[in-house]
């Protein structure tokens, strides 16, 4: 299935304006229930817009383009708040639907559902859905992607719930899903056996976070059964070398994996998870302008010609967003 348009927090683009695309970011990580009850000091929303509004105004230079802000349930996602960033912003941001739990879902979850003390259909399924279709919150924000999760617990009953929900809402609407997973046990096998036992095609699927590992044969494994694979924490340094992300990122290159393969930083512009100062302290290249201003240049100067760079960050998610 393809799309020749994508929604974004400003309206359609067509799938030839995407250009430079950042795959996996955010814009801010939130808990509305900590917000309002223990609020995080360093938070000021007037100034978090202006810092993101800035940054995306770097970004523009750079050369970037668009940006896809994985933000879903469970990260705090508020779509006004960042819509008033992207009516601002020179840069184009795309919107996610999902639910990001590794372990249990909310209480509400275990009572709602088809055999579940309240019954009803999935209620995740009509979310994940009506984020794609309708729009999210009730607005006219529509979701181009799916975020799943799972990470070092495996794929627990309520995380394999999420990703039932995910499917059914790919099926139906065609956008692709992305998972955050963990490389360390080589998670995103699990996650590709189940995404194929429920029916969605692997090559519709990004394995986020594959380059946190530095196994090859894990990565060829991933490569072969036909999904993107996520070089997508750049920066990310308590998670991983970008040393070890560059040299895996070229033996793959060189073994002729170029067509699978998506960059991009996890960042965000405020986490309560990893707050700005300790971000500045102990991550200070974990930004989404690292790519731009250290990590191309570096891939440039071992010898990867600029078509390869224009496949990584425009066609393939071109590719990613809109089907083949």
């Amino acid at each position: 299935m393809t799309a020749s348009t994508i929604p974004t927090f400003t309206g359609e683009v067509t799938a030839e304006k995407l250009g430079t695309t950042l795959i996996h970011e955010h814009v801010f990580v939130m808990s509305p229930e900590l917000d309002v009850n223990l609020p995080h000091p360093e938070w000021d929303e007037e100034q978090a817009i202006d810092r993101a509004v800035a940054g995306f105004e770097r970004l523009s230079v750079l050369g970037v383009d668009t940006v896809v802000d994985l933000t879903v349930l469970g990260l705090g996602r508020d779509v006004e708040r960042v819509r008033r960033v992207a009516e601002r912003s020179p840069v184009r941001l795309i919107a996610a639907t999902g639910y990001y739990t590794s372990d249990v879902l909310p209480h509400f979850f275990r009572t709602h559902g088809p055999g579940r003390l309240v019954g009803g259909p999935d209620p995740l399924v009509d979310l994940f859905v009506g984020d794609i279709e309708r729009g999210i919150a009730g607005t006219d924000i529509r979701a181009g992607m799916l975020k799943v999760v799972s990470d070092a617990e495996g794929i627990t009953d309520d995380a394999e719930r999420v990703f039932r929900a995910a499917a059914i809402a790919h099926q139906q609407t065609g956008v692709p899903i992305t998972t955050h997973s963990h490389a360390p046990s080589r998670g995103g096998i699990q996650q590709q056996v189940l995404l194929a036992r429920l029916g969605v095609p692997l090559d519709r699927v990004v394995i986020g976070h594959s380059g946190d590992s530095d196994d090859l044969d894990y990565l060829r494994e991933l490569a072969a059964r036909g999904s993107f694979l996520g070089f997508d924490r750049f920066g990310m340094e308590h998670m991983g070398s970008d040393e070890a992300r560059i040299r895996g990122l070229l033996t793959l290159l060189e073994e002729g994996y170029a067509s699978q393969l998506v960059l991009s930083h996890d960042a965000a512009f405020f986490s309560r998870v990893t707050p700005p100062t300790w971000r500045a302290a102990n991550t200070p290249n974990w930004h989404m302008e690292h790519l731009s201003r250290t990590i191309l240049p570096r891939l440039r100067a071992e010898g990867v010609d600029d078509r390869t760079i224009d496949q990584l960050m425009i066609d393939n998610p071109r590719r990613v967003l809109c089907g083949a």
